[in-house]
Order: structure tokens, then sequence, then C-alpha cells
């Protein structure tokens, strides 16, 4: 098992690498610059701006200073949030946004499997049919729709928890974008554990272990249990780094001040070293997330490793 998990934490470097400097490039060749607006800039002005912030110097010369950078951990300041280092953007945004991701994440698996086996166990019965429907309404109902619905009946209807807003240390303001970001995961996992189990449960070494009289509940969670996983634990590595990343509607509707708005905010503004800085921390998260979910699967099934 170490053997494997050192490959996998190998590969880890060279990719984030390529990601840096193919982002770097792309960013860089785009039209439109960080000081390119609706009303030109002297051209003096322009170019001490440019000089300040190294762009004057050739293309792998900036490439070469913002690897240096990098490896010291300093992302570069913001063109356009003058008073601040991305590294400063990023420390202050990050926490949330992981938080909020993670703990949806795990909201949605400890929904989504219970919720799975029964489906699988009571295949076309009541509590199936009714399972696969809550699967279908949280994949085919975006955030946008759930988040100010969610609101609208907990918030404004009830007033059992704000609607907007963060206050640090309070997790009441984390309950309903939690709630919005963990349905559609949440969706997805009971359907992958459903089908997962469906087949399972059908295998040989599954009806011996009935057959030798062994309990339902027994043959779940002793032989079926971490087979029936692995599609979950697959899903689960790009599903975490999908759900860090990409609440950006969520934060937006609940008024949370995450990192999704900076990544945005960066690429209209042409903020070269903030986008990078999201990019990288964002591919890292990706990385890591997967190489999560790797050595998970690799621990499901040993068979893995010796592929």
């Amino acid at each position: 098992m170490l053997a494997y998990a050192l490959r996998r934490i190998a590969i880890l470097v060279p990719t984030l690498l390529v990601i840096v400097t193919l982002s770097f490039i792309v960013i860089r060749l785009a039209p439109g610059g960080p000081f390119d607006e609706e009303q030109a800039l002297p051209p003096e002005i322009k170019a001490n701006l440019e000089a300040a912030y190294g762009l004057d110097q050739p293309l792998a010369q900036q490439y070469w200073l913002y690897l240096r950078g990098l490896a010291h951990g300093d992302f570069g300041p913001s063109f356009k949030f003058k008073d601040f280092s991305v590294g400063d953007l990023i420390a202050e945004g990050l926490p949330v946004s992981l938080t909020l991701g993670l703990a949806a994440v795990l909201l949605a698996l400890l929904l989504g499997v219970p919720m799975g086996i029964l489906a699988a166990t009571r295949q076309n019965g009541v509590a199936d049919y009714g399972v696969r429907t809550i699967a279908v309404l949280g994949i085919a109902m975006p955030s946008f729709v759930t988040g100010p619905l969610f609101a609208l009946v907990f918030g404004l209807y009830w007033q059992w928890l704000p609607v907007a807003g963060w206050e640090k240390g309070d997790a009441r303001y984390l309950v309903l974008p939690m709630l919005t970001l963990a349905l559609p995961v949440m969706a997805y996992i009971v359907r992958l554990t459903r089908a997962s189990f469906l087949e399972v449960l059908r295998a040989g070494y599954i009806r011996t272990a009935r057959a030798k009289g062994i309990g339902a509940r027994r043959v779940i969670w002793r032989h079926a249990l971490r087979p029936g996983l692995m599609p979950v634990v697959s899903y689960l590595g790009p599903a975490t780094a999908f759900v860090i990343t990409g609440s950006l509607v969520v934060e937006t509707v609940f008024g949370l001040p995450g990192t999704g708005r900076y990544l945005v905010q960066g690429a209209i503004n042409r903020d070269y070293t903030l986008v990078m800085g999201m990019i990288v921390v964002y591919g890292g998260i990706t990385l890591v997330c997967n190489l999560i979910a790797d050595l998970a699967y690799g621990w499901l099934d040993p068979r893995v490793r010796y592929d």
C-alpha cells in the first residue's frame, strides 16, 4: 500500500506544474490586460505600472519569477485589490469554501449511502421509488433554484435559519448553503450506491453467505459494503473538488465570503496573479481529492495496487 501511495503522490508535483504552466501561458496570451480600462491610461502611466509589476519583462522571465515566488509560497500582489496580496485574499476566503464544501460532501455521504442501500435492498418497493424520486429531484433542480427556495422556506417563512451573511463561529449560517450544495451530490451518491449494491447483492459469494444462514444486515456490512462503495469512492474525489471549487453560485446566493468570487472577478479584471493563485489552489485541491480517492479505492480493492 505504501508503494502505491508513493507512486500516486509522485504524480502530483509534475501535474500541478503542467497546470500552472499552461494557465500562465493562456492567461498572458488572452486579449486585454490588467490595466486596460474603458478610459485609456496615458502611455507613460501604463508603462510605469507594467514596470512596477514586472509585466514589461519577457514572458519567460515573468514565468520564472512567478515559479520562484510560488516555491516560497508567494502568490504575488493583486493588480486590482491594491491593499491585499493574492495570498491574503486566498487566506480570507478559502477557509469558508473548504468548511462549506467538506461539510456538504460529508452530509451527502452520510445521507446518500444509507438511502442507496435501502433502495437496493427494497428494489421496486415503496422505499425504492421514494428514494429514486428524491435522487431525480436532486439532480434535476440546480443550486440557483434550491438555494433561494431553502432561504424562502427555512429563512423567511419559518424563520429558523439566517438566509444570508456570515458570522464566524456560528454554524447556523452554513446550514442552508450546505444543504444546497449537498443535495445534488447526495442524489448522485444514492444512484451510484443503489446500482452498485444491486450488482453486488447478486454476486455468488453473497448468495453463498446467505445460504450459510448469515443475516441480511451482517451480509451487507461485512461482505457487500466494501465492494459496493467502490463507485461512490471514485465519484467522491472529483465531486469533493467540484463542490469546494464550484460553489460560486451558492456563495453568491447566501452572501458568503468564499473564494469563488475572486476567480470570476480576477478573470473579468485580467488580474493575472489572482487568477493564477486561484488556479493553483483549485488545482491542488482537485489533485489532493483525487489522490485520497485513489488511496481509498486501493484500500477497498487491493487488486488496484498491482495494476
